[in-house]
C-alpha cells in the first residue's frame, strides 16, 4: 500500500478552537519483511463496501461491460449487419436515433406540462424551527486539488443557519494533495470541523472519499457539498423541514444548483440555463409524479440511516449521484426538491465543459448497464412508470447526445438520397426539440433578462457540441470506465449572483 498512516488524533486549528481531526502521521511505518501489506479497513470499505455486499448493484468490474445476455444478443447481430448490409444499418440507425430523440422530446413535453399545471405545488420553504430540537447534521466535503476554493468554502460553511454545536463538518482530501491541505490548515473553520486524509487506494473518486467520510460521520442527517459550493444559509433547515413532512420513505432532499458565474461566457450561460430548467421544472415534476430522480452531485441531503442501509455510494461509478438516486428508488424510497439553492461555478471553457459532460454521460451508461443486469428485477422493484422513466433518462440521454451532431448530417444525407419522408420528419422533430427546450428556458423560474433570450435563440449551436462529449464518454467507458475526469474549480474571480 505504500505509506501507512497512523492513528487518529486531534489538532486545534483556527482562532476559535476549531479542530481538524484525523490528521495522520506522515512518517512511514517500519518495513515488515515477509508480511502482507497493512491496509486501512475504512479505506477498503470505502472502495469495496457496495461491491462486496451487493455486487450486482456496483459498477466495480474490470471493464465496466458486464451486461446481461439479452443485451449482448442484440449487439452481435447489429455488428453482423454492419458488415453485410451497411445501407440497411444506416437506415436503421437513423430511424433508431429518430425514435430516441422523439421519446426524449415527448418526455420533456410531459414533464413541462406537469411542472406548469396550475395546481402544481412548488416546494414549501422552511419554517422557523426550535434550535433545541435540531439534530446533528453531518456535512461531507470531498476535495481534490481545490486550494483556490478553500477560503470561500469556509466562509459559506460559517454562514449556515444551523446551531454550530450540531454541525459535523468533515473535509475529505486525498493523500499527497499538499496544496489543499495547506489551504485548509491556514483557514479559519467553524468548530466541530474535521479533516480526514484518505489513505492511498483505488479508485480515486469522489464517491470513495464520501464513503470514507461516512464511516466517521456522527449526524442523523447528512449532506454533500463540493469545494466551490456556496449554499443558501437556510438550506439545512429547509431539508430538515422536508424530512419532517415527508415521512420515513422520503430519503433525499435535493437543493437546486445555480451558477454564480453565468455571465462570464456563452458556455457558462447555457450551463446555467440547463441547471435552471433541470432544478426549477424537471426535478420538481419528477418528485410530484413520485418517479426516480437522478440526483445532482452536490447539495443533496439524506437520512443517515438510509445512506448506511444502502452501503453509501458506488465508488466505481463516475456519476455516483445518479446511481444513488436509482438505488433509492429500487429500495422503495423517494426524493424531493427543496427551494434554497446552492451557487457553484459553471465551466467557462470548452475543454472544462467537455470533460465534465463526458464524465456525466459515461456515468449514465454505467448506471444503466448496472440497472439492466437484471431488468425484470428492477422492473418489479420500481414498477413500469419508474422503469420507463429511467430508460429515457439514462439509456436515452447518451444516444441523444451522440445524435445531436450527426442528426444534422443525417438530414442532409436523407435529402440527397431521396428519403424525403425521413429527412422531413427529422427536420420537424429537430425543430420541435429546439422549440420545447427553448420554451423551457424561457418559462423556468428565475431572473429574466436578455441573456435568457440569447441562450434560447442560440440553443441550436449548443446542442451539437454535446456530440464531442458523448464520443469522449463512449471511448472512456470502453477504455477507462472508472477514471474520474476532474473538473477544476476556483478559476472564476467574479460572481454574478
Amino acid at each position: 500500500m505504500g505509506d501507512w498512516r497512523g492513528t487518529l488524533n486531534q489538532q486545534p486549528v483556527g482562532r476559535e478552537g476549531a479542530t481538524v481531526a484525523a490528521r495522520q502521521s506522515s512518517s512511514p511505518a517500519p518495513a515488515l519483511p515477509d508480511a502482507p501489506d497493512l491496509f486501512d479497513y475504512c479505506a477498503l470499505r470505502a472502495s469495496l463496501g457496495l461491491a462486496f455486499r451487493e455486487p450486482d448493484l456496483s459498477a466495480c468490474d474490470r471493464t465496466g461491460l458486464r451486461i446481461s445476455p439479452w443485451l449482448a444478443g442484440l449487439l452481435g447481430p447489429s455488428f453482423a449487419f454492419s458488415l453485410f448490409a451497411p445501407q440497411l444499418v444506416v437506415i436503421v440507425a437513423y430511424i433508431s436515433g429518430f425514435c430516441v430523440f422523439a421519446a426524449l422530446v415527448a418526455w420533456r413535453i410531459w414533464l413541462l406540462l406537469v411542472a406548469t399545471t396550475p395546481g402544481f405545488a412548488r416546494p414549501a420553504r422552511m419554517a422557523d424551527l426550535p434550535e433545541m430540537e435540531l439534530p446533528v447534521y453531518t456535512i461531507l466535503v470531498p476535495m481534490f486539488r481545490e486550494a483556490p476554493a478553500v477560503a470561500g468554502l469556509a466562509e459559506a460553511m460559517a454562514c449556515l443557519d444551523w446551531p454550530a454545536e450540531r454541525i459535523d463538518l468533515i473535509l475529505l482530501t486525498e493523500t499527497g494533495d499538499i496544496e489543499t491541505e495547506a489551504a485548509i490548515e491556514r483557514t479559519r473553520w467553524p468548530k466541530n470541523t474535521r479533516h480526514l486524509i484518505l489513505p492511498p487506494g483505488a479508485p480515486q473518486t469522489k464517491p470513495r472519499a464520501l464513503n470514507y467520510g461516512l464511516q466517521y460521520a456522527r449526524g442523523t442527517l447528512a449532506c454533500i457539498y463540493d469545494a466551490e459550493d456556496r449554499p443558501h444559509p437556510g438550506q439545512l433547515k429547509a431539508a430538515y423541514a422536508a424530512f419532517a413532512r415527508g415521512g420515513e420513505k422520503l430519503a433525499c432532499a435535493q437543493a437546486p444548483l445555480a451558477a454564480y458565474n453565468h455571465r462570464q461566457t456563452w458556455l457558462a450561460t447555457h450551463w446555467a440555463m440547463e441547471y435552471a430548467v433541470q432544478f426549477g421544472l424537471l426535478l420538481p415534476a419528477l418528485a410530484r409524479l413520485r418517479l426516480p430522480i437522478l440526483l445532482g452531485g452536490t447539495s443533496n441531503h439524506f437520512r443517515m440511516a438510509v445512506l448506511r442501509q444502502l452501503n453509501g455510494w458506488d465508488a466505481w461509478n463516475v456519476t455516483e449521484d445518479a446511481d444513488l438516486g436509482v438505488r433509492l428508488a429500487r429500495r422503495g424510497y423517494r426524493s424531493t426538491v427543496i427551494v434554497p439553492p446552492t451557487w457553484e461555478e459553471a465551466p467557462e471553457t470548452l475543454a472544462i465543459w467537455t470533460g465534465q459532460r463526458s464524465r456525466w454521460l459515461k456515468g449514465f451508461w454505467q448506471t444503466w448497464v448496472v440497472m439492466m443486469r437484471h431488468p425484470r428485477l428492477c422492473l418489479r422493484e420500481i414498477g413500469w412508470p419508474g422503469f420507463l422513466a429511467l430508460q429515457i433518462m439514462l439509456a436515452g440521454t447518451c444516444p441523444a447526445a451522440l445524435v445531436h451532431g450527426p442528426l444534422i448530417v443525417g438530414l442532409g444525407v436523407a435529402w440527397l438520397a431521396g428519403w424525403t419522408e425521413l429527412g422531413g420528419a427529422g427536420l420537424w422533430l429537430m425543430l420541435l426539440g429546439y422549440f420545447v427546450n427553448a420554451l423551457a428556458m424561457l418559462i423556468t423560474p428565475g431572473p429574466r433578462g436578455m441573456r435568457r433570450w440569447s441562450a434560447a435563440i442560440t440553443l441550436p449551436f449548443y446542442w451539437p457540441i454535446q456530440t464531442f462529449a458523448a464520443v469522449r464518454a463512449l471511448y472512456g467507458w470502453l477504455r477507462a470506465p472508472h477514471f474520474w475526469a476532474k473538473t477544476p474549480h476556483g478559476l472564476t474571480a467574479h460572481q454574478d449572483k
